[in-house]
């Protein structure tokens, strides 16, 4: 049996898995809101930025992978048109009724699909852009993932991965304190949970940084690799391509 990270604990693979989906269980309903009071807004504009320069076009065709309450999809939907397609996944299926609801409510009938990012239902070269926000860091092979995001996409498309990342270090006592000793209390106070937000926090701090990251997808066998700090760090987009 394998062991890997939760949080700052060890734990076998499959019990990681387990652990994963009960904390987005337990967020699905108020994750929106968390998100919101979290980041002060700002994922908002880190979504706006990862979709800009995905470079997506009308007609396209994008898979948005662990999209959850479909942020992404939404914004990615006024890219592509009527004529385009955006299919959004996530392996939670609480967070996926969350996504699905609320593209419904903005007047969006798109294709929605239960699955693991490991494991990607789809035929190879089949997307002109697959993206992941704030979802590799709780996949558990994120090699894997990154692999099967690459198999899936048409060349010339991209990838595109807005995850959070390291921060500059200046930043980092005052995110340390806000991390460990705010964000719980305030899942506590909002979410009725406090401990999924612990565990929040420490996946961010295991996850892999900037460069790590960026090695990862070159090693999927991505091209052109680059990534973009912002806010100092506490997010990265990274972007890569096919060919």
């Amino acid at each position: 049996m394998t062991d890997t990270h939760f949080g700052f604990e060890t734990v076998a693979e499959e019990e990681k898995s387990r652990r994963v989906a009960g904390v987005f269980t337990s967020v699905a309903g108020k994750y929106d809101v968390m998100n919101d009071l979290m980041s002060a807004g700002l994922h908002r504009l880190w979504k706006r930025f990862a979709v800009g320069i995905s470079g997506v076009r009308a007609g396209q065709r994008v898979l948005d992978v662990a999209g959850g309450s479909a942020d992404l999809s939404r914004l990615f939907l006024k890219e592509t048109g009527s004529n385009g397609q955006v299919v959004l996944t996530d392996i939670n299926s609480a967070m996926l009724r969350v996504g699905r609801d609320r593209l419904l409510d903005s007047g969006y009938t798109t294709p929605v699909t239960q699955c693991d990012a490991e494991h990607l239902p789809f035929p190879d070269n089949y997307f002109d852009c697959v993206s992941i926000a704030f979802g590799l860091r709780n996949v558990t092979h994120k090699g894997a993932a990154l692999s099967e995001m690459y198999r899936v996409l048409k060349p010339g498309g991209c990838v595109i991965v807005l995850e959070f990342s390291k921060i500059a270090k200046p930043l980092e006592k005052a995110y340390d304190f806000y991390s460990f000793k705010l964000l719980p209390r305030i899942g506590q106070l909002i979410a009725s949970d406090y401990d999924s937000y612990r565990y929040l926090a420490e996946s961010i701090r295991m996850h892999p940084g900037q460069e790590e990251l960026k090695q990862m997808m070159v090693e999927a066998g991505l091209n052109r690799v680059e990534y973009f700090n912002l806010t100092g760090g506490v997010v990265a987009v990274h972007r890569g391509y096919k060919f």
